[in-house]
């Protein structure tokens, strides 16, 4: 059974850092694409950045260039999300997503084919 697991959420003021991670247990993050996905109170669920299979490339949404980044370990099948310079903006609930049909690095939260549970941020100002 494959299950993805967020934690590293929390409160932050304005300003701050956040590192969220995501294990995942039952599936090898090894060549998979690795996406990070949020979604705020009353909005539709938005693309953060997505890592690719082979940890090469990165892309990420306008909203977080430059203040966001997405690694990963393998040796621990684990893909981080670094936020930095964190906004009140950036409240949602963070949701990692891995991609086995398809290698491609995509921002389509519609080609992922698994999911954690969430993880809350929420930054004050």
């Amino acid at each position: 059974q494959v299950q993805l697991v967020e934690s590293g959420g929390g409160l932050v003021q304005a300003g701050g850092s956040l590192r969220l991670s995501c294990a995942a247990s039952g599936l090898t993050f090894r060549s998979r694409a690795v996406g990070w996905f949020r979604q705020a109170p009353g909005q539709e669920r938005e693309f953060v950045g997505v890592i690719s299979g082979n940890g090469g490339s990165t892309d990420y949404a306008d909203s977080v260039k430059g203040r966001f980044t997405i690694s990963r370990d393998n040796a621990k099948n684990t893909v981080y999300l670094q936020m930095n310079s964190l906004k009140p903006e950036d409240t949602a609930v963070y949701y990692c997503a891995a991609r086995v049909t398809g290698v491609g690095a995509t921002p389509l939260a519609h080609m992922y084919n698994y999911w954690g549970q969430g993880t809350q941020v929420t930054v004050s100002s």
